[in-house]
């Protein structure tokens, strides 16, 4: 489980960035008016837009679920859901959304879950959850170039730095997966050199832990080798998954009382950002996501550019935050509970 510390620092951090962020996207408008613009909205396409958030959420839960009985774990469908209420909060919380995986592994240990299997499921969401987002932008590179220059213009070299990094850490998962000999040899190559440019002292846990760790990817090789139909489905649950985040936008735009563009233009241009922003070293993209979005639907939203990135940002990234901490806090109250009063017995 993250420290105090950390916890502190990564909120902080949040704080900060979101600041630096309203201030240099909403420098020199007048706020009054795009709130005024964003209240008049269309109250019922803004609460469909949130039920998205929280069938994207609940997504997760169900692959976990999936999986858990797949692998003959006894676990509850409501504690799946806090589970995926859990990673997410951390997940917005945390450059490169780092630290979701973590917290999940430890309110599923208070469940009294086994280690190498939650290990195991949360390493095949991380990989599915990427490889969509692989798959997209690759499809988009070859199928949507030219549509997609319309839009971004001279902002394509982020969106073809995000393809690239989020192909690079599939490729490097895949490595890990189905040649694990090769993967350690890299990886403890690496930390060897690491500490021989002294970034890091030399320390014999380090090396040990990490060796211990890629011990565990035997595991997923062995599973994806025999449940090639279980992985398929957890492919397809996540791209739908995905896909209903991506309709967020859409929703807002009908909200302002838009209808020009299709579903499929809007959802199309909301993935492009997701795909650019992924693999970037700031929590939810911050700041980059809002910067391509001002870019990329200024053709869509017109005057409304403002109040739409408030609404669709703030649904999509702020709300799903805030669900998530509040689930995270039920989380925290529940699990494990049970456990605990059986141990004070």
């Amino acid at each position: 489980m993250m420290s105090k510390k950390q916890t502190v620092f990564n909120l902080l951090f949040l704080v900060i960035v979101f600041g630096l962020t309203m201030y240099l996207v909403f420098r020199g408008k007048d706020i009054g008016d795009i709130i005024s613009t964003a209240r008049d909205a269309d109250g019922r396409y803004l609460l469909l837009s949130l039920v998205c958030v929280v069938f994207f959420i609940l997504g997760e839960s169900v692959i976990i679920f999936y999986m858990m009985k797949t692998l003959g774990a006894s676990v509850k469908m409501t504690h799946c859901a806090l589970y995926s209420f859990v990673g997410f909060f951390f997940s917005c919380i945390t450059p490169s959304a780092s630290g979701g995986q973590p917290m999940q592994i430890f309110y599923m240990k208070k469940d009294k879950l086994p280690i190498p299997v939650t290990t195991l499921v949360l390493m095949i969401v991380t990989i599915t959850y990427k490889a969509v987002l692989v798959v997209i932008g690759v499809l988009i590179c070859f199928l949507g170039g030219d549509f997609l220059r319309g839009y971004l213009g001279d902002y394509m070299w982020v969106f073809y730095l995000g393809v690239g990094l989020n192909v690079f850490c599939v490729t490097f998962m895949m490595i890990l997966v189905f040649a694990p000999g090769l993967a350690k040899w890299i990886m403890v190559k690496g930390l060897k050199i690491i500490e021989h440019v002294r970034i890091l002292k030399p320390k014999k846990a380090r090396l040990e832990r990490l060796e211990a760790s890629m011990d565990q990817y035997h595991a997923t090789a062995a599973f994806w080798a025999s449940h090639k139909r279980i992985i398929l489905n957890v492919f397809i649950i996540t791209f739908v998954q995905r896909c209903i985040l991506f309709t967020v936008t859409y929703w807002v735009y009908r909200a302002l009382g838009l209808h020009e563009y299709g579903i499929l233009t809007v959802t199309i241009l909301q993935a492009v950002i997701s795909v650019s922003v992924d693999m970037l070293p700031l929590p939810g993209g911050m700041g980059i996501s809002e910067t391509l979005y001002m870019v990329m639907f200024v053709p869509v939203f017109g005057p409304l550019l403002l109040p739409s990135m408030l609404l669709s940002r703030g649904i999509s990234y702020y709300g799903q935050m805030l669900i998530s901490a509040l689930m995270t806090c039920v989380a925290h109250l529940t699990i494990g509970r049970k456990n605990e009063e059986i141990q004070r017995m």
